[in-house]
């Protein structure tokens, strides 16, 4: 008699069919002394993010910065020129003396570099005006500059370079033990036998909201794939650092480890609400995820979106289209009668038995040294917070 055998995982072909990569590996043809008489471009701190998304497919099928016909077709219809779903124009932008430097230098390859040091290359193949208004205006919602998001592109240069990119070396980082690139945590996924595998965008903490949405899914999939967003954020954000601590913490003694998976998502933030949760859901599909969780205002920031618009939004693909299953949670809280977890579809209470506490609410306690109530985080987690805004 013999034993049945599990089926091999099948993992969703990545958006466009092919995972890209455009990582520089031994034998490939870059002369030092060629490279260096390259006219250089100096990335920020988001740029350099999109290189390395660019580079190891996690932003499949953008093989590099967009040029100006995707840029207006993803602003203007959510899509790219091919009618592939995208939502977030993924540019580089220069200033106009830059730009006047580097029109000389069309249709060959420029030299990218972030703190000084040679971290690419781009194959320049188009340089355009960038259109600030419109891109704040449907990306964003809003012009008003007290929006992350806006300021940024607001303070950026007016030019856009475009063409395909070369990352010399995934920059891993201080978090290098889960830092992989989408082929890496598929290479993960398939090792584990997972059929189905949830991924859960975060910036923030994990707080017992987020434990409870995790572990609903982990009914439904094989694994999770918890992938906070380690990349640049707004100021107040508690940093990415203090974030892994209580994740770690967490991770180590409340889930199923054989079921989940800690890994970094290496992105900065856009604060872009609907718009940037397609992105998140379209990545999450290229590093191997077959379904994605979006609950209350993903993404958002302040008032500018509407609590469930980055849901909604999705309405605009099919499931064919998107590649991934979307999971759409209400917003869920402590209820003091109930006595445990619950969101507004199980609670029959009044919201004066709901505990909930915002993220400002949150960095503001622990700046004051207050404790956080067990009901709305672990209490180890509460411990690697306070440690951190106390020191």
């Amino acid at each position: 008699m013999t034993s049945a055998t599990a089926p091999a995982p099948s993992l969703p072909t990545p958006l466009g069919g092919t995972l890209v990569r455009r990582v520089w590996t031994p034998g490939q043809d870059f002369d030092p002394a060629e490279l260096r008489a390259l006219p250089s471009v100096e990335l920020s701190e988001r740029s350099f993010a999109d290189l390395e998304m660019l580079a190891t497919g996690a932003y499949s099928p953008l093989t590099g910065f967009l040029g100006e016909a995707d840029y207006l077709s993803v602003i203007e219809h959510l899509r790219l020129s091919d009618g592939t779903p995208w939502s977030l124009p993924i540019t580089l932008p220069v200033g106009e003396e830059e730009a006047g430097r580097l029109r000389g230098h069309l249709g060959r390859r420029v030299r990218l570099t972030h703190g000084g040091a040679e971290v690419g290359t781009l194959d320049l193949t188009e340089m355009y005006a960038a259109r600030h208004a419109l891109e704040a205006r449907e990306v964003y919602r809003t012009g008003d500059e007290a929006h992350p998001g806006v300021a940024a592109l607001y303070a950026q240069g007016g030019v856009y370079l475009a063409g395909p990119v070369t990352l010399f070396a995934v920059p891993r980082g201080e978090f290098a033990r889960h830092h992989r690139t989408p082929s890496e945590v598929r290479g993960v996924i398939e090792a584990r036998g997972w059929q189905t595998t949830v991924a859960f965008q975060t910036r923030n903490p994990i707080h017992r909201a987020h434990e409870y949405l995790h572990k609903v899914a982990l009914e439904l999939v094989d694994g999770l794939l918890l992938h906070p967003l380690v990349g640049q954020t707004k100021g107040d954000d508690v940093p990415a650092a203090v974030r892994m601590d209580a994740y770690e913490t967490l991770l180590e003694g409340y889930y199923p480890q054989a079921r989940t998976l800690l890994s970094v998502y290496p992105a900065a933030m856009r604060y872009a609400g609907p718009r940037e949760a397609i992105v998140h859901a379209l990545s999450r599909r290229n590093y191997g995820a077959t379904h994605f969780i979006v609950g209350r205002d993903h993404a958002g920031v302040g008032s500018y979106y509407g609590t469930y618009d980055a849901q909604e939004i999705f309405r605009a693909f099919t499931r064919e289209e998107l590649g991934i299953e979307i999971l759409r949670f209400e917003h869920t809280f402590y209820c003091q009668s109930c006595a445990q977890l619950v969101s507004p579809r199980t609670c029959p209470h009044p919201s004066g038995q709901h505990l909930v506490l915002s993220g400002t609410r949150v960095r503001e306690r622990l700046r004051a040294g207050e404790a956080l109530p067990p009901e709305f985080t672990r209490p180890e987690v509460a411990e690697v917070l306070r440690r951190a805004y106390q020191s």
